[in-house]
C-alpha cells in the first residue's frame, strides 16, 4: 500500500542549465567549448545551448555560473564612437545623413546616435546593412 503511495507522490523535475565552464569576458561570441549543460534548475538560465552559442556575451560571465538570455545579444556589428548611416523614411520621403554612435549594436538593437549635422541624438535601429534607421517619435 505504502508502495502505491510512493509512486503517486509528486516528483520534481530537474531540468537542465546551461553554465560557463570558464570566465568568458565581455563582448566574447559564446562557443560550444564555453559551455556546458548540469542537471539544475537554475532560475532565468539557459536550458537549450543553441539559444546562446553564437550571441555576444553583454557582461562577464564567471565560471560555474549560469548562461542568462539577458547577458546575453546579437554580435555588434556597430561600435560606439563609430560613424553610421542614418537613414529616416515616412511617407515617400527618405533622409539619409552621418551620425556617431553612442553605444555598440548587433542587428536588431536600437541605440542612440547623434546627428552629426543639427548634433541632436536620436534613437535608431540597426539594420543587417549597417545603416541606423531612425525610429519614429511618437
Amino acid at each position: 500500500m505504502w508502495r502505491v503511495l510512493l509512486l503517486l507522490m509528486p516528483v520534481p523535475v530537474l531540468a537542465d542549465s546551461l553554465i560557463a565552464t570558464r570566465t568568458i569576458r565581455p563582448q566574447s561570441t559564446l562557443a560550444a567549448e564555453d559551455v556546458t549543460m548540469v542537471e539544475m534548475d537554475i532560475d532565468g538560465a539557459v536550458t537549450d545551448p543553441r539559444q546562446a552559442i553564437g550571441l555576444e556575451t553583454r557582461v562577464a560571465i564567471y565560471a560555474g555560473r549560469p548562461i542568462r538570455l539577458a547577458d546575453l545579444g546579437p554580435s555588434a556589428v556597430i561600435e560606439r564612437n563609430q560613424i553610421v548611416t542614418l537613414a529616416y523614411t515616412t511617407a515617400g520621403l527618405s533622409i539619409l545623413t552621418e551620425g556617431r554612435a553612442l553605444a555598440r549594436g548587433g542587428v536588431g538593437e536600437s541605440i542612440e546616435v547623434m546627428n552629426l549635422t543639427s548634433r541632436s541624438k536620436v534613437t535608431g535601429q540597426i539594420g543587417s546593412d549597417g545603416i541606423v534607421r531612425v525610429l519614429p517619435t511618437s
